[in-house]
């Protein structure tokens, strides 16, 4: 509760500085690890993510530029393990609304390339599976200015599309996601 009430005080007492003109740099990094016990059997699962991304502010509201993510993933269950490291890469386009000196709404919709390989081990055998995509998304945040164009970034999830088709014919994936209210991302963000 203290924590929350810095960064209130904090945000309260400073101005924003996005401006056009001003590069943009940000991003996030996610951790999460999960136990469950269920009728004797025990699953283990851990992910981590690190998507940073760069972008040019050309008007005081839009602003483009670059993204990527790498992310790993590992799934223990008993005897068989799943191991997932993927990569994304990619451009956005943010339109940003500042509602007052502290604070500014905006959304971003990204499009990119996408690849990932699976991992699963089951005893001595082991088995691996290569994919390609792609991926377009639009995610709502909300920016709160800590000082001088330096702040935090939060959003509870987007909207999107994605493809994978896997090498040596394998299965072809297609997802669309609506999970507004299921995830949750902090990160951070300055312009220049």
């Amino acid at each position: 509760m203290k924590k929350i009430l810095l960064i209130a005080a904090l945000a309260i007492c400073s101005f924003a500085n996005a401006q056009k003109g001003s590069i943009l740099v940000g991003g996030n990094i996610g951790y999460s690890s999960t136990n469950t016990d269920y009728q004797f059997s025990e699953t283990k699962v851990s992910e981590f993510s690190f998507s940073p991304k760069v972008g040019y502010q050309f008007t005081d509201n839009w602003t483009v530029g670059g993204e990527f993510t790498v992310a790993s993933s590992k799934n223990d269950q008993g005897a068989t393990e799943y191991k997932t490291n993927a990569f994304k890469a990619g451009a956005f386009l943010r339109y940003a609304v500042p509602l007052n000196p502290t604070f500014a709404a905006y959304a971003d919709l990204g499009l990119g390339f996408q690849n990932q390989t699976d991992k699963t081990y089951t005893g001595n055998n082991y088995a691996k599976a290569k994919a390609d995509g792609m991926y377009i998304g639009v995610t709502p945040a909300l920016f709160i200015n800590m000082k001088k164009g330096f702040g935090l970034n939060f959003s509870i999830g987007g909207l999107g599309y994605e493809t994978l088709s896997y090498d040596n014919n394998g299965r072809d994936v297609n997802s669309f996601y609506f999970n507004f209210g299921q995830t949750f991302n902090i990160g951070v963000s300055k312009n220049f």
